[in-house]
C-alpha cells in the first residue's frame, strides 16, 4: 500500500483525482469480497493525513455542500452529485453526500464508500461472517452507531463498507 497517496491534496483537481481512486479501489474490494459488485450506498468519505489538509478539504466541502443537510453530522449533501463513469476497473455511480475525515496517523487509506445491499441480504452476509470467524478482508464493526460491514485488504489503501441503507 502507498502510505497516503495523494496527501496533501491542495486542489479540487486533486480532490476529484482522489475520488476517482477511492471509487475504483473500493469496488475492486467489493468484488474481491463479494465475487461481483454492489450498488454504492451514495457517499463517499476523503481521509485526510494532516491538519492542514483537512482544513483545506473542509473549506472547500463547505462549498460544493449543503452544511444544513448532514446525516450523523458529518456526511453532506452534495449540491451536485458527483458522478463517476464505468470504467475498465468500475461500474458507473453517482454520490450525493461526501464526508471528510479527520487526519488520523494509523489510518493511511485514501478513503472509503458504501455499498448497499437489502436488509435480509446484508442480515444474511453478517450471520455468515459470524459463522466464519477467520473470513480475510471483511469484519463486522462492533459500534453501536454504526452496523455495517468492512472490507479491507492491506494492498489496497481504501476501505469498502456494505450495510442496508442507501444515501440517495
Amino acid at each position: 500500500m502507498t502510505p497516503f497517496r495523494f496527501s496533501p491534496i491542495q486542489d479540487t483537481a486533486q480532490m476529484l483525482a482522489a475520488i476517482t481512486y477511492i471509487h475504483g479501489a473500493c469496488h475492486t474490494l467489493c468484488k474481491q469480497f463479494m465475487g461481483h459488485y454492489l450498488p454504492v450506498a451514495g457517499n463517499i468519505g476523503i481521509f485526510c493525513h494532516s491538519d492542514n489538509e483537512y482544513d483545506f478539504l473542509t473549506t472547500l466541502r463547505e462549498k460544493i455542500t449543503d452544511t444544513t443537510d448532514a446525516v450523523y453530522g458529518k456526511y453532506f449533501r452534495l449540491y451536485e452529485p458527483i458522478v463517476i463513469p464505468t470504467s475498465d476497473i468500475a461500474p458507473a455511480a453517482t454520490y450525493t453526500y461526501l464526508y471528510i475525515r479527520k487526519p488520523d496517523a494509523n489510518k493511511p487509506q485514501v478513503g472509503d464508500i458504501d455499498f448497499f445491499v437489502t436488509p435480509g441480504a446484508f442480515t444474511a452476509l453478517k450471520q455468515a461472517l459470524r459463522d466464519n470467524r477467520n473470513t480475510i478482508g471483511a469484519r463486522t464493526l462492533d459500534r453501536p452507531d454504526l452496523d455495517l460491514i468492512e472490507v479491507y485488504d492491506p494492498a489496497i489503501d481504501a476501505l469498502s463498507y456494505i450495510g442496508d441503507k442507501k444515501w440517495q
